[in-house]
């Protein structure tokens, strides 16, 4: 299959700007309201900041509001020490960075929270606003590498486990109804979407053989009504709509609405030329597929175009 990378490309760059990145959040927790208004007053410019006065509210802000980036705690504090709150939000949140405010010097609990990575740095009270900046700042970039990284580990996982999954259905496949199926099961999960549909097609015409992979119960394969696939078969080319409440000729149809689709993804699968199949990645939610996600759904697309060939 040939590689799709200007098309690919320009995908990403859509998704990067509807996936535009917020202000970052941060969590500060201070059982003195004073504290944690100048923390608020120093910060929210910047990120996006949560308040708490003890590290049990803190432990359910994160409950609801999820991964912050930054935590900057009290060390002195009714009912829990700063230290024991951040220990316990680092098996849920390993990326974020924290940073303990302190007033005594309990070097004994700061040394021992430190050395085993529940602190970043620790702030003396009281504190240089520019200074303690200076800290957060380089703590949220540390928090940005991290999760980039964690990324690209990620991305390289699932790669390897998709790939590998593909080469065991080709292999063990007694038919190609069987391969279809599983092979658009796998896709499914690996990419999160809601709907996977894998069809084949011969002399330019989707056939009926096909496999289909759903999250939302029973779905009648309706590829060939959809004005993307028609596109995608006609053109050779990846077609892709990441909102399509933002799409008018898309937005009103009826497979859409019913279902409740608003990103789709349709990559046609060619062998030596050859239109072999299509496979159509959808989700209900508006460009729930990530940017780096599509890499590997193009390298998995061009093994996938061999896997086909060898039931030829």
């Amino acid at each position: 299959m040939e590689a799709i990378p200007q098309q690919l490309d320009s995908i990403k760059s859509q998704l990067m700007s509807l996936n535009r990145r917020k202000k970052p959040k941060m969590l500060v927790v201070d059982d003195e309201p004073d504290n944690l208004d100048l923390l608020y007053r120093t910060f929210r410019r910047d990120f996006s900041v949560l308040k708490a006065e003890s590290g049990i509210q803190a432990l359910e802000i994160l409950a609801s509001e999820g991964e912050v980036a930054v935590i900057i705690s009290d060390q002195r504090m009714p009912e829990m020490k700063g230290t024991e709150f951040l220990s316990k939000t680092l098996p849920q949140f390993p990326n974020t960075i924290r940073i303990i405010l302190t007033g005594f010097t309990d070097i004994e609990d700061l040394v021992e929270a430190i050395n085993s990575g529940q602190v970043y740095k620790y702030i003396t009270k009281p504190w240089d606003p520019n200074e303690l900046k200076k800290v957060v700042q380089k703590a949220a970039n540390t928090y940005e590498l991290l999760n980039q990284r964690t990324k690209e580990l990620l991305k390289a996982q699932n790669q390897l486990e998709l790939l590998s999954n593909l080469v065991h259905i080709s292999q063990n496949s007694e038919t190609i109804e069987q391969a279809l199926e599983e092979i658009a099961s796998v896709h499914r999960k690996a990419f999160s979407c809601d709907l996977c549909i894998l069809q084949l097609i011969e002399d330019n015409a989707l056939t009926s053989i096909e496999g289909v992979s759903s999250s939302l119960g029973k779905v009648d394969n309706w590829l060939a009504d959809d004005p993307l696939a028609i596109e995608a078969i006609a053109s050779q080319k990846l077609q892709a709509v990441l909102d399509v409440s933002a799409d008018t000729e898309l937005s009103n149809a009826t497979n859409y609405q019913t279902l409740g689709i608003n990103t789709h993804i349709i990559i046609p699968i060619s062998y030596r030329q050859k239109l072999m199949a299509l496979i159509s990645l959808q989700w209900q939610k508006p460009s729930k597929v990530r940017p780096e996600e599509l890499d590997t759904i193009n390298i998995c697309t061009q093994l996938l175009a061999l896997a086909l060939n060898s039931f030829a």
